[in-house]
């Protein structure tokens, strides 16, 4: 097992000036399960091949076990890599898939069958081995996967994008699966996915990235609760946080057709900054529906159930066409249908604050 860093680590393509990963340092700990997460083009894949040493490091550095490693091979880091699709030898059992490397280390068959044997019993995979790939479904292959790289005993464990094959049942069951074998094993794991879901589900801590720039590492709760800027807070959370810019007004801000009371201190920290709007930020559990008294007038355009609660999408008065639904999540039983009026209140004191220009988080 071993520490990883990148410090100060870019990224470069020969034919494309901007940066792939622009200046990363992020540390990881020792046996911690860190998720690299964010949309397509943030730069979470590339950053793990840099780890692996499939992308050259243009500058900076990437340690392993306080080791520089940004010049070495593959094959000297100590690391061992799931790839998305598998990468199966087609032709080899289930057996010999996960003791090739194995093999090409000059390990003896005794060493070599007992050490498959064990990571086939912890994956549940003994049925299995004499199988080829083709026989599996798409869950066993990516357990053989994994197999294949447990029985090397790397200090690092790499996995880009490992789940994203199978069909949404067998993802929740299987993410849930290497979060348990990652904890017992103790091996520091370092996990990219572009679903923010599995990411909050599966990750000790999770870094944000965006255009390949970090935007924020922190636990799961933290990043929920405490989004460090405008993206992060829109990023992370499924329905998304309801974003609006909204201007102040004497006592808080302005949205829609209510004023939402701000703190003091927030409103002091905004005026000192020289803000006359902010952006807003709202998740739906933070909203509530109500029959009386002041609140935000919502048209709903969508129901969505979900059995014992459901979500309802939205249009405020004045809405632009192309802004995203305002989302509620509505805990009763009967939700509102499409069409309907509804008024909606603010829980005090679950708003997010960011600054309209940087998208820095203010309070």
């Amino acid at each position: 097992m071993a520490a990883v860093s990148y410090v100060n680590a870019t990224c470069v393509y020969p034919d494309n000036p901007v940066p792939a990963v622009d200046g990363l340092t992020l540390d990881i700990d020792d046996g911690e399960f860190m998720v690299l997460v964010g949309p397509s083009g943030s730069g979470k894949s590339t950053a793990l091949r840099m780890l692996a040493g499939l992308e050259r490091v243009t500058s900076g550095d990437i340690m392993i076990g306080g080791e520089e490693v940004s010049t070495k091979p593959p094959k000297d880091r100590d690391i061992a890599m799931v790839f998305q699709n598998y990468a199966l030898y087609p032709h080899m059992s289930v057996a010999e898939n996960m003791g090739f490397a194995l093999r090409l280390k000059g390990t003896s068959k005794e060493q070599r069958s007992a050490r498959v044997l064990e990571a086939a019993r912890i994956l549940d995979l003994e049925p299995y081995l004499e199988r080829r790939p083709k026989a599996l479904s798409g869950g066993q292959r990516q357990r053989v996967a994994m197999g294949r790289a447990i029985v090397r005993e790397p200090s690092v464990f790499l996995m880009d994008e490992p789940l994203s094959n199978l069909d949404a049942k067998l993802r929740v069951e299987t993410r849930a699966n290497i979060a348990a074998l990652q904890a017992r094993l103790g091996t520091t794991t370092v996990y990219v996915t572009h679903d923010q879901v599995e990411a909050m589900t599966m990750g000790h801590r999770v870094a944000v990235l965006k255009d390949g720039v970090l935007q924020q590492v922190d636990t799961p709760r933290n990043l929920y609760d405490r989004p460090a800027n405008a993206f992060v807070a829109g990023f992370i959370g499924s329905p998304a946080m309801n974003l609006r810019e909204v201007e102040l007004v004497t006592g808080g801000a302005c949205l829609s057709n209510t004023l939402v009371s701000l703190a003091e201190t927030t409103l002091e920290t905004a005026r000192a900054a020289g803000l006359s709007t902010v952006i807003l930020g709202l998740r739906p559990e933070s909203l509530f529906l109500t029959e009386d008294g002041d609140g935000l007038d919502l048209e709903v355009m969508l129901s969505e159930e979900l059995g014992a609660d459901a979500y309802v999408y939205g249009r405020l008065p004045g809405d632009a066409s192309t802004q995203g639904h305002f989302v509620v999540r509505h805990e009763g039983r009967t939700a509102p249908s499409i069409g309907d009026a509804i008024r909606v209140r603010i829980r005090p004191g679950d708003e997010h604050i960011f600054d309209p220009e940087s998208g820095v988080r203010i309070v």
